[in-house]
């Protein structure tokens, strides 16, 4: 619902440059590493950048700090107003799936901005990877303006702004091992902590080797998976990661074998499953993580991977787990 009482007579428009600071960049690495997540925003509303005229473009972005920061370094030259969502701290990609970039938020923003009164034309530029959220004919039923959807990338605006048309390499969406490698500090930041304390309780009850299984599933899930995502085979997440997973626990559980050929062959055996079972399971829940990071994966994708692989995930580690169990008291 539209607060109208936030809606004032005099537009504000909040000045901006397209030079980054030392604290913007201090920002970023904080953000990348995943410290404050919920902090790496800034206020919504509309943004001025060079010295826009009534005839300047309006990009639209979202209030996460590194879309708008990624947005306005490389509008340099360019004079132009950017009218920021409220996406509660969240980048373009991931609000337009959660529906925080959304007609809606768009709708409210214009209106609150008093957009129509600071510029004469009626046209929106929007990124490509906001278009799920977005209903372009109801933004223009409700508000007057057009939505245009730009590249992919901000970088490339300068050169669709010459033309308004995007080349096909401005729409394809890419996943290079530059973008996957940004992905592991947040993620690896986040299971460190757990995965030792996992690792030393295993130390002192199941010994080395699975102290050291327990680390290696982890680091295959938080920062292998990222690094092979395209040559690992299958189409969802969850598969990946279990035959990630597999390949990781298969050294630990031959050498169960090679370590203890005194072992009776279901003590064996039991071990070996243990490692064969977890391992994976845990993998293939941290790689299931990233299907948020990407643009290869779907909203209802998402969801129908998590409710069919899960369980499997519960069940497998599940089972690995009392195998531990099991053989740590018949020892």
């Amino acid at each position: 619902m539209i607060d109208l009482a936030s809606i004032t007579a005099v537009p504000k428009i909040f000045p901006t440059t397209y030079r980054l600071t030392a604290r913007n960049r201090w920002d970023h690495f904080l953000a990348r590493v995943g410290v404050k997540r919920g902090e790496h925003r800034l206020e919504p509303g509309l943004y001025a950048v060079g010295n826009p005229t009534p005839d300047s473009p309006v990009f639209v972005t979202a209030n996460y700090t590194l879309s708008f920061d990624a947005l306005r370094s490389s509008l340099e030259g360019i004079d132009g107003y950017i009218l920021v969502l409220d996406t509660q701290g969240i980048n373009v990609w991931c609000a337009a799936g959660k529906g925080t970039f959304g007609t809606n938020e768009i709708v409210l923003r214009v209106m609150i901005t008093s957009l129509g009164e600071v510029v004469q034309h009626r046209k929106l530029i929007l990124p490509q990877l906001g278009a799920p959220g977005v209903a372009a004919h109801e933004v223009k039923k409700r508000t007057g303006f057009w939505v245009e959807y730009g590249p992919v990338r901000a970088v490339d605006l300068p050169a669709y702004l010459k033309t308004h048309k995007a080349t096909p390499e401005m729409r394809r969406v890419e996943f290079p091992l530059r973008d996957r490698l940004v992905l592991v500090p947040v993620e690896f930041v986040h299971v460190i902590l757990p995965m030792l304390a996992v690792a030393v309780v295993l130390y002192f009850v199941g010994g080395l080797l699975s102290a050291f299984a327990a680390v290696a599933a982890v680091m295959a899930g938080a920062v292998l998976f990222p690094l092979l995502l395209p040559w690992l085979p299958t189409h969802n997440f969850s598969t990946k990661g279990f035959i990630l997973g597999g390949l990781v626990a298969l050294p630990f559980a031959l050498s169960v074998f090679l370590q203890h050929p005194d072992w009776v062959w279901w003590r064996q055996v039991g071990q070996a499953l243990e490692f064969l079972l977890a391992m994976p399971a845990v993998t293939a829940f941290l790689a299931l993580n990233f299907t948020g990071s990407t643009t290869f994966t779907s909203r209802s994708g998402v969801k129908r991977e998590m409710f069919t692989y899960i369980p499997a995930m519960a069940w497998t580690f599940g089972i690995g787990f009392l195998l531990a169990v099991v053989l740590v008291f018949i020892r």
